[in-house]
């Protein structure tokens, strides 16, 4: 009888012992790079897969919309030739053809369009010639810390290499230097610092952000990362010195919060407005470093918020959020909140570039990037 009970004590024992969750330590200082967090979050592989075709060039051809620029010639005539611009209606008008449909169709399919309209007024076959001089109905977004961060035409195939190269590749970080007892920010002429952050970057397209590991593409050349961009893809490199963090979800006012020294869960929370009526508070996840590769603590916030629970030290570039149901499945509910962090993430930095380049950039933010 004896070693029963004893049985039933070691095994109830161990069943204790079992951790059900990431722990926190709301004690323990801020982990240095060198000293990732241990026994507080737990790595994810993502389960979101890529897609090899992401790795060939568009096999469709070039179509065009509002904005495209176009040169026209009828070979022969003496004031055959002209410069016309898509409207916004997608209508093109060039001497006797006055408003034909262009829009969606291919340079050819326009150029034999001409020639068919061409028929009612002139007897000969007239051989017409097509040239497309300018793209403004498909673009693509590249923000971020890059030499010359914009809003770039998508005329042709273009790599996320090629794209990140147009744009003058990634911003070198300034030095400060002396002088006269003050200090000015120079670029070295020697080795630039890079202050992007590859590990928060991403590439988000028709509103879900793609899985491309920019520290692989960038830093070890693995071309298996280097995808096709298409129109409408947002392309963000964030800057490596951010000291803000970000609470989405059910909150009153979602948003990024800066952070100026030690923070907490329940202070970023705080400077978010609170949490909504509704929030379910026992499963809020802080997600910290890689995007690809995160690090994903949950967190009962409703025991932190009695007591019941130490707080949780937070760290810059840090995603929360805070759900409205309970998950069920938990890599749908991680993919979920990174959507949802990469969506709100490209429409501010949508707006502020827009801003920045009030009458030059000739698109506005596409809608699925806030959906």
């Amino acid at each position: 009888m004896n070693r029963l009970w004893i049985i039933l004590f070691i095994l109830a024992f161990a069943a204790g012992c079992q951790s059900y969750g990431p722990k926190f330590d709301a004690r323990r200082p801020a982990p240095t790079e060198n000293q990732p967090v241990i026994g507080e979050f737990s790595g994810v592989e993502r389960v979101k897969q890529f897609d090899p075709a992401w790795l060939e060039p568009p096999r469709h051809p070039f179509t065009l919309g509002p904005g495209d620029r176009l040169e026209i010639e009828v070979i022969g005539e003496p004031f055959g030739r002209g410069t016309v611009v898509v409207g916004p209606d997608g209508k093109i008008y060039f001497h006797l053809l006055n408003g034909l449909d262009v829009w969606g169709k291919t340079l050819p399919q326009v150029r034999d369009e001409i020639r068919q309209g061409l028929r009612q007024y002139l007897r000969d076959e007239q051989q017409v010639s097509v040239t497309l001089l300018g793209v403004e109905s498909q673009r693509v977004w590249l923000l971020g810390r890059l030499v010359a961060p914009g809003v770039y035409p998508l005329g042709a195939p273009m790599t996320l290499m090629e794209a990140i190269a147009q744009a003058g590749g990634l911003a070198p970080a300034p030095t400060l230097v002396a002088l006269g007892g003050s200090q000015l920010a120079a670029t070295t002429a020697g080795m630039p610092r890079e202050t992007a952050d590859l590990r928060r970057s991403f590439v988000m397209r028709d509103g879900k952000m793609l899985p491309v590991d920019f520290q692989r593409l960038l830093r070890a050349g693995d071309l298996s990362q280097n995808i096709y961009l298409q129109a409408g893809d947002f392309v963000y490199l964030p800057s490596a010195q951010s000291s803000t963090v970000y609470v989405l979800g059910a909150v009153l006012q979602p948003r990024a919060v800066r952070l100026t020294g030690p923070a907490t869960l329940a202070a970023a929370i705080t400077s978010a407005g609170g949490t909504i009526r509704d929030a379910h508070l026992t499963q809020v996840a802080v997600i910290r470093g890689s995007l690809q590769q995160p690090q994903v603590a949950i967190v009962n916030f409703e025991a932190i918020r009695h007591g019941r629970q130490p707080d949780v030290r937070i760290e810059p570039g840090d995603i929360i959020h805070v759900p409205v149901v309970p998950y069920e499945i938990f890599s749908r509910y991680l993919d979920l909140v990174l959507d949802t962090f990469v969506r709100t993430y490209s429409a501010n930095e949508g707006a502020r570039a827009i801003d920045r380049n009030a009458g030059r950039v000739g698109i506005v933010v596409p809608i699925n990037s806030a959906r």
